[in-house]
């Protein structure tokens, strides 16, 4: 038998997946057009070459480089305690509708910063996401320690 939380779990890493492919195709023909050797670099980081590809008027690239780098934060969070409430039993109804918010959520989150990157628009989606990681770490919290 498997939790109905588990599917938002699955849809978040498949989005996360489409964001890493999103980043390589739009990265990869900006750093062509911005003349930078992907190849011969070495010892750059992901600052560096944001820096590089800002310079040559390249920053959209960077966009989805940074919301898939946001896809590794709180979503880790996420992952976790879903996972203890399907173990537990506590995946389904509830949980599961918050769950599914969350994924909506950081979806819609991605799709500001990646295409318009409006930084207020970003924040308001990325708190309504945290106030629901919140309820379902509560959950799990009075679930697992007041049990």
């Amino acid at each position: 038998m498997t939790s109905a939380i588990l599917e938002p779990v699955v849809a978040l890493a498949v989005w996360t997946m489409i964001v890493w492919i999103w980043m390589y195709a739009t990265r990869i023909p900006a750093m062509n057009r911005a003349g930078i050797d992907g190849v011969n670099m070495v010892g750059s980081t992901g600052g560096g070459l944001r820096s590089d590809l800002t310079a040559k008027g390249e920053v959209k690239a960077s966009w989805v480089a940074d919301n898939y780098n946001h896809l590794h934060e709180a979503p880790t969070v996420f992952y976790a305690i879903s996972i203890v409430l399907a173990f537990i039993g506590q995946g389904d109804g509830l949980n599961a509708t918050i769950a599914w918010a969350y994924v909506g959520l950081r979806v819609a989150h991605s799709l500001v910063q990646i295409l318009v990157n409006r930084v207020v628009v970003r924040f308001l989606l990325f708190v309504l996401s945290t106030l629901a990681l919140m309820m379902l770490v509560t959950h799990a919290a009075m679930a697992v320690l007041l049990h």
